[in-house]
């Protein structure tokens, strides 16, 4: 790495211990919100591993390096005589200690606009320099599913076996890209196992806060990395949050309508994979494409039962920040 890319980000001195009881490396857990954050669901997980775990700031990056302040305006106060405070973006690493004593890596904060290969490159090296064993990201997106039912995750990578029974995308696209994107591509290129993980919002809720989203994020990333991390507050978050959605939709009978909607395509949907499973039991499993090419029929032959419906534009009115919010 040469002295540009390491003016990117300031070390703490003396740096913390991140080897795990075995002397091994720690697991680096990036979660940057801005592009893939739906319900702000990656910024709350985040928040809550930095405000629920022991750990210690290990480094700062220098954001008027890698933010376009003009394409993301920081808020400013004003107290009707003069401005007193800014709030900045901040992007960080520290090393938090898991309820098991285990350290590991958390890269959050604003994603950066400017310089990806250079921040790359610079996380490159802070994962060599810290022994690095595994690299996840977290994301999070807007999908056609109830508020009703579990958060899904589905899952990505270059070590299949890590991920385990997560469900994968299993089609090939090309997609606009992220700042998480490239951390994934180029740390695998550099030898690291990678993986993603994107957990399911609900698109009428995608603007406001979804913790349901960010407990089924640490969920899964327990299950990739065997951290034990604390995921109570974030459950009993997705209660409340639930209760007050509840109660704006008994009131409201067009939205109501929409996620009866979304409810019966998501049980058809999930009676129609257990089926599948139950019968490939006893012989070989679907390749990908093919589940995704079924899953596009199933949509397909059940279209009628939605027809009248706009599954993409009804919104209704939800508590929390209803700031802007860039999906994938």
């Amino acid at each position: 790495m040469d002295e540009q890319d390491r003016s990117l980000y300031e070390l703490e001195f003396p740096g913390p211990a991140v080897s795990g009881p075995q002397g091994d490396g720690p697991v680096l857990v990036h979660a940057l919100e801005g592009f893939a954050d739906a319900g702000h669901a990656v910024t709350l997980a985040a928040t809550h591993l930095r405000e629920a775990l022991d750990g210690e700031l290990v480094a700062t990056f220098d954001t008027d390096e890698l933010i376009d302040y003009r394409s993301r305006r920081p808020l400013i106060s004003f107290t009707g005589e003069k401005f007193d405070g800014i709030e900045m973006p901040k992007l960080t690493m520290h090393a938090l200690i898991d309820n098991a004593g285990v350290p590991f890596l958390l890269l959050d904060g604003s994603e950066p606009d400017l310089r990806w290969e250079q921040f790359t490159t610079a996380i490159s090296a802070l994962a060599e320099r810290f022994g690095v064993s595994q690299v996840i990201g977290l994301n999070s997106i807007p999908m056609a599913v109830p508020h009703t039912r579990p958060s899904g995750v589905i899952a990505h990578g270059n070590d299949a076996e890590a991920l385990g029974d997560l469900p994968r995308w299993g089609n090939e696209m090309k997609l606009p890209s992220s700042a998480s994107m490239l951390l994934e591509l180029r740390l695998g290129e550099a030898g690291y196992r990678t993986a993603g993980l994107s957990a399911h919002v609900p698109h009428y809720l995608s603007q406001t806060n979804y913790p349901a989203a960010s407990a089924a994020l640490l969920a899964a990333l327990s299950r990739v990395t065997e951290l034990d991390l604390p995921v109570a507050a974030l459950e009993n978050a997705a209660a409340r949050v639930r209760d007050q959605v509840d109660e704006e939709v008994t009131g409201n009978a067009e939205i109501g309508t929409v996620v009866q909607a979304l409810e019966q395509q998501y049980d058809a949907y999930m009676k129609a994979k257990a089926e599948r499973e139950l019968l490939s039991a006893d012989g070989d499993l679907p390749s990908g494409d093919e589940l995704g090419a079924e899953f596009e029929k199933f949509l397909a032959e059940h279209s009628a039962e939605f027809d009248g419906l706009d599954l993409g534009t009804d919104r209704p009115e939800t508590p929390g920040d209803n700031g802007e919010q860039d999906t994938p």
